[in-house]
């Protein structure tokens, strides 16, 4: 007879050996949305911002995974205690789903995202976003479903295609094969780390510029004060000799009395 193995002896691995991402384009998404949402909850302690990471949603049963491509999940901390960075997300000891999950499909993941978005439902996943950035069989490219009397129901987009996360305050807009993020309370675009690089190269730029004009109207300044002294110097000079020769024509003016 086989012994049962306890259940913390039960190994959930931490990987499938198989390509994070169906293609470059589908890869630059997911890191475009694991960063930008990472920015957004920077200043939150208790909220963990995951991409990629094996779920695992029923103890002892290491079957029960699902790995979404970017997932958000608030009332746990960023890190493990001893500040460690999770490998894998063991529902059960974390205590709480998470309550936004987005799939970067196409047609060859189509089946297997299908059977994901029962699963979150059944978690509770608050809402549940899809985007094909090839076009392969979803239009519109973005698709969104929100948790309503525990089942999901489909958003409706706004006329430029735009979905609101109110699970995360983000508003995410197709770009043809491109997603942009912004803050939905106050609007602010959630940039690419190439856009956050040539922001900070052109922040950099100007300021170096504004310095230097800076310290070129000092120049200017310290030129025209010093030149407003020297005039003013040459003026006293001036005065000092017209005075002293009308002394001496007073004196010469006496001698001939």
């Amino acid at each position: 007879m086989n012994a049962i193995p306890l259940q913390d002896e039960i190994y959930y691995p931490e990987s499938d050996g198989e390509p994070m991402a169906e293609t470059e384009l589908h890869l630059e998404e997911m890191v475009y949305v694991w960063q930008a949402l990472k920015d957004r909850f920077a200043g939150e302690p208790d909220v963990f911002v995951g991409a990629n990471l094996f779920l695992y949603y029923r103890r002892g049963d290491p079957r029960a995974v699902v790995a979404p491509d970017g997932f958000v999940v608030k009332g746990v901390p960023k890190l493990l205690a001893g500040n460690r960075r999770r490998r894998k997300y063991l529902l059960w000891e974390e205590g709480q789903a998470p309550c936004f999950v987005l799939e970067t499909t196409s047609e060859s993941t189509r089946g297997e995202d299908l059977k994901k978005k029962d699963v979150y439902e059944k978690l509770g996943v608050d809402e549940y976003f899809q985007f094909d950035p090839l076009g392969d069989y979803l239009s519109p490219r973005l698709q969104g479903f929100r948790l309503a009397g525990g089942r999901y129901r489909p958003l409706r987009p706004k006329p430029d295609g735009s979905l609101l996360s109110q699970a995360t305050d983000t508003i995410f807009r197709p770009d043809g094969s491109q997603l942009r993020l912004s803050d939905a309370v106050t609007g602010a675009p959630l940039l690419r780390q190439e856009e956050e690089a040539k922001a900070r190269h052109q922040a950099e730029e100007q300021a170096a510029a504004e310095a230097e004009a800076r310290l070129r109207a000092e120049a200017e300044r310290d030129q025209a004060r010093g030149q407003a002294a020297a005039e003013a110097k040459a003026r006293h000079q001036a005065e000092e000799r017209i005075r002293a020769l009308e002394e001496e024509l007073a004196r010469g003016k006496g001698w001939h009395v």
